[in-house]
């Protein structure tokens, strides 16, 4: 049974960093590709960085260079380390897992002044 859950997502102001911890559990985690999306309010979920078994890694053009997603395979661990946050960055941050489409509970990250 594939599991993720995510946590490390809070309230910052613009500016500001936060860093996104995912843990799998139920995947062979080493040769999976994982991603992170997000969902604001009123709108569609979206990529927004996505990480293959070979580290090789992916960015939506709106985080490109302020986010940077990577992985710990020995804890079978995905990461997404925030920096520059803007308000329109505001959003519930989801770990997913492209081979066997599950996804976490989501975390909510709030860039409000």
């Amino acid at each position: 049974q594939v599991q993720l859950v995510e946590s490390g997502g809070g309230l910052v102001q613009p500016g500001g960093s936060l860093r996104l911890s995912c843990a799998a559990s139920g995947i062979m985690f080493s040769i999976s590709a994982m991603a992170w999306y997000r969902q604001a309010p009123g709108k569609q979920r979206e990529l927004v960085a996505i990480i293959t078994g070979g580290h090789k890694a992916n960015y939506a053009n709106s985080v490109q260079g302020r986010f940077t997603i990577s992985r710990d395979d020995a804890e079978n661990m995905v990461f997404l380390e925030m920096n520059s946050l803007k308000p329109e960055d505001t959003a519930v941050y989801y770990c997913h897992d492209p081979q066997s489409y599950n996804w976490g509970q989501g975390t909510q990250v709030t860039v409000s002044s």
